[in-house]
């Protein structure tokens, strides 16, 4: 299974949370499935640690990078495919990395690994 980790499973996987949900902890630790970071989650990252929303235990550049590599997780770029994409979405959800997440999902066939209950409201697979 290709699939696509949510901003806040990526980051709840790596520090260990505790409410990451059980389903979501054993498709991630399957090795069969291909495990893909969208760059709109490093970008959300990226500006939530600049603004101390988030705390991560190292520099959120070493830091994802490393763990990406450990995890054997595949960087998604965002193509203009992706971003023009959003313009064909019902207006569900406002956040625009949620909404890039699903343009992504539905154009290269990857499930979505999140328990936001807005995604789950498109024509996307959802896994929780």
């Amino acid at each position: 299974m290709k699939l696509l980790l949510d901003t806040h499973i990526f980051l709840w996987w790596i520090t260990d949370n505790h409410l990451l949900s059980s389903n979501a902890h054993g498709l991630i630790e399957d090795t069969g499935n291909d495990l893909f970071l969208s760059a709109a989650s490093g970008w959300e990252i990226a500006i939530k640690a600049g603004l101390e929303k988030i705390i991560l235990p190292d520099n959120p550049i070493l830091f994802i990078e490393e763990q990406m590599t450990v995890n054997q997780i595949y960087s998604l770029p965002i193509e203009l495919e992706h971003a023009l994409h959003i313009y064909r979405l019902p207006l569900k959800h406002k956040d625009p990395f949620d909404r890039i997440l699903v343009a992504q999902a539905q154009i290269e066939g990857l499930v979505i690994i999140s328990n936001d209950k807005y995604i789950q409201q498109y024509d996307v697979e959802v896994v929780w």
